[in-house]
């Protein structure tokens, strides 16, 4: 797929809706809904699903319900539904106060299943779980009538009465749909559309014992709230005949169901219930581990909901399944942190540098540029000193070729101050370097190169005297493989895991300008990567950063080796 779509081509879910707004389909309406279930935390997937409802919308001059599938109260709770809201908010979109739950229309739904068992259409049936997959049948074979799905109106409709009064215990009695049992789709071999579940739910308490499926709910919701186009992946394509079969037989407002592509990424898995084996077997520090593809881990990370939106703009809707490069995402962030994040300097693995010529209680405030894409940001003071930090593997005692940083007798520029030449190093009993001795220029204050002479290395540094100590977390690959759930013979996805996902350093030390950084703010660090503050463990007198993305960008050279045409 074309990582940008030429200009005035359109997706097929647009160019639906723009055949419906043409032959006013709904009126020229556009009203979408955002469905998630209230029992986890959303993923990079559903952000897809989000961009998808929501942005759709607003580009149509349309609404999106923010609407909460909450049928299922063993798992749900208001924690997750304040953590989605939350989601959806920080990605950019709000609902307008079109929250709505599907608990909101139990009543109305509960009134509709007895329209259809009057109907004829849909009975009380006593089969257990068991019995009822023996009935189904498979793939090749058609299936077998339930021995009660002939029961009359009236014994129906009083069962289904009892059942809400709560005089049957849980699994013992469903209520099904009566389509067909030789339906080619199993979804249409007499589906349950109710089921008895004696647990509290949390919005509607001890009201409700039964409670209706999603085929029956999600359906039947779209259509109260006047949705006119239900966006949802792909998996629910074999589901659509039996959305449009309850709003068909029962007459009421018809949306229209239109599937599309989930994201799939490399080195990532988006199951719910892998993810859950993550948490709870503790391979990752919660779902808010920047190593997760939850969004509030991503927010953490230090993923911009800017960038995000623009990734799913890249990627396009389609209705093939396809795989996704992990590095376009991070393409996208480090495109956007490029233009927003400050610059600073930070050294990861500090190394002191004493430049003995330098008088020992000076110290000098020089000019650093705070962002060379944007110089409306301004500059900022760094303080420079006798003795500094740099890195360790900017120096080497002896370098092999194309080694072009410090080393014995060669000189190199420190970011914003001097020209220094190395001069001697001091080593301790066990022969590691733990200082490097050099001279500096003074005639080369604010890197220039005084009659025209060049070094082939600029280095970032921090004053030793002043540099803030800190903890800063590297993150990888969660996985090894590009395809985790491809696994061999005898293993899961779990052997699959990155031992090296995360590296914490506590050595680090930051220039002054960071003593106030707040959690979730963004810098670059010079030469090293774009960081975000912690959200969580950073704290007043306490720095503690995430490396959000590396500035190697392993996406724009895929590009360039595939002609900047293509997506592989």
């Amino acid at each position: 797929m074309s990582e940008k779509p030429e200009a005035g081509s359109k997706d097929f879910i647009r160019e639906i809706i723009d055949e419906d707004i043409r032959i006013n389909r709904y009126g020229g309406r556009v009203h979408t809904r955002f469905p998630p279930e209230p029992n986890g935390y959303l993923h990079i997937g559903h952000a897809k699903a989000i961009c998808i409802d929501f942005g759709i919308a607003e580009e149509y001059g349309g609404l999106c319900n923010l609407r909460f599938d909450d049928t299922n109260p063993c798992k749900e709770g208001p924690e997750y539904v304040e953590a989605i809201k939350e989601d959806v908010r920080w990605l950019g979109y709000d609902w307008d106060g079109r929250e709505f739950y599907a608990s909101d229309y139990f009543e109305k739904l509960y009134e509709y299943a007895v329209e259809l068992i009057k109907m004829g259409k849909a009975y009380v049936c006593d089969l257990s779980p068991e019995q009822m997959r023996e009935y189904r049948g498979t793939l090749t074979e058609p299936g077998k009538e339930s021995p009660y799905r002939n029961r009359s109106v009236e014994e129906n409709v009083d069962l289904f009465r009892r059942m809400r009064a709560g005089e049957f215990p849980d699994g013992s009695r469903t209520l099904r749909a009566k389509i067909d049992m030789a339906s080619p789709n199993i979804n249409m071999r007499d589906p349950v559309i109710y089921r008895i579940l004696h647990v509290r739910h949390h919005r509607t308490g001890d009201k409700w014992c039964i409670y209706p499926m999603y085929d029956f709910t999600h359906c039947l919701s779209d259509s109260i709230e006047g949705i006119t186009h239900s966006l949802c992946s792909i998996e629910f394509e074999d589901h659509r005949p039996l959305y449009d079969w309850f709003l068909d037989q029962l007459g009421v407002h018809h949306p229209r169901q239109i599937e599309f592509a989930r994201l799939n990424m490399t080195y990532t898995v988006l199951s719910k219930r892998l993810l859950i084996q993550l948490v709870e077997e503790r391979y990752v520090d919660g779902w808010d581990d920047p190593r997760m593809p939850t969004l509030r881990g991503m927010r953490r990370r230090g993923f911009t909901p800017q960038a995000i939106r623009n990734f799913m703009a890249r990627i396009g809707v389609a209705k093939a399944e396809s795989v996704v490069d992990y590095a376009l995402l991070e393409h996208c962030v480090r495109e956007h942190l490029n233009k927003v994040a400050p610059r600073v300097m930070a050294v990861l693995r500090p190394l002191k540098l004493v430049i003995d010529n330098y008088p020992d209680d000076k110290v000098e405030m020089l000019d650093a540029i705070n962002n060379p894409e944007d110089p409306s940001m301004g500059k900022r003071k760094v303080p420079f000193s006798k003795v500094l930090y740099i890195e360790q593997d900017d120096f080497m005692e002896n370098p092999p070729k194309k080694f072009y940083r410090l080393a014995p007798g060669r000189e190199v520029r420190l970011r914003y101050g001097y020209f220094v030449r190395c001069t001697d190093v001091v080593k301790d009993e066990n022969g590691k370097i733990v200082e490097v001795h050099c001279t500096y220029d003074p005639e080369t204050r604010g890197g220039d190169a005084p009659y025209g002479r060049k070094v082939k290395a600029t280095l970032h540094w921090v004053s030793a005297s002043h540099a803030l100590p800190a903890e800063v977390r590297l993150y990888d690959h969660l996985f090894t493989k590009p395809n985790p759930l491809d696994v061999e013979e005898g293993k899961t996805f779990k052997d699959y895991i990155n031992p090296n996902s995360r590296e914490i350093l506590t050595d680090c030390m930051v220039e002054p300008s960071l003593a106030n950084a707040k959690g979730g703010e963004h810098y670059q660090f010079e030469r090293l990567g774009y960081f975000c503050v912690d959200s969580v463990d950073s704290k007043p007198g306490r720095l503690v950063f995430n490396r959000t993305v590396t500035l190697r960008d392993t996406w724009a050279k895929i590009k360039k080796k595939i002609g900047g045409a293509t997506e592989k």
